[in-house]
């Protein structure tokens, strides 16, 4: 008897009673909001990407007090055509762990990751290192998808989603 082959026809992908869904708006800057600077609170996020899947390894380091969180997620969009919406389930890893993750080819991106407020609604913005260096996003999360059309604008940046 042999070994089955697994395939995209032959895999099934069960909703998972871990998972959630993320509703989030992105906004493409032109620098740091005002107010807020380099010098401020943030964190270094690098995400690891597995090659050819759907799944990344987060290290997340806090510069003040030099720990780590480190994560282990599966995140797709339902819809490939809207992005807003999406499905993502995270594990967390221990030093070990993330260790043995790392022999896995991948894809990595680095960024600082800020937050403000706008408009009662707190914010994200990422600054991207290396390759992606001049990059700059932010991002809010919405609980439901009746708030998602609210901001197609954010006027504080000047920028569209």
């Amino acid at each position: 008897m042999g070994v089955a082959k697994l395939t995209d026809q032959n895999t099934v992908l069960p909703e998972s009673k871990y998972a959630r869904v993320e509703r989030e708006r992105r906004y493409l800057l032109q620098d740091l909001p005002e107010g807020l600077s380099r010098a401020d609170h943030h964190l270094q996020i690098t995400d690891s990407y597995l090659t050819g899947t759907r799944l990344r390894i987060r290290k997340v380091r806090d510069p003040k007090t030099n720990k780590w969180i480190v994560k282990f997620s599966q995140k797709f969009a339902q819809n490939p055509k809207d992005f807003s919406r999406t499905i993502i389930t995270n594990t967390y890893l221990n030093a070990l762990e993330a260790e043995m993750l790392a022999v896995f080819e991948a894809n990595e991106i680095r960024k600082n990751r800020y937050w403000f407020e706008f408009d009662g609604r707190k914010f994200s913005v990422d600054m991207f290192l290396g390759d992606l260096f001049g990059l700059v996003l932010a991002e809010v999360s919405f609980e439901t998808d009746e708030e998602l059309p609210i901001m197609k604008y954010l006027p504080a940046a000047g920028c569209a989603s």
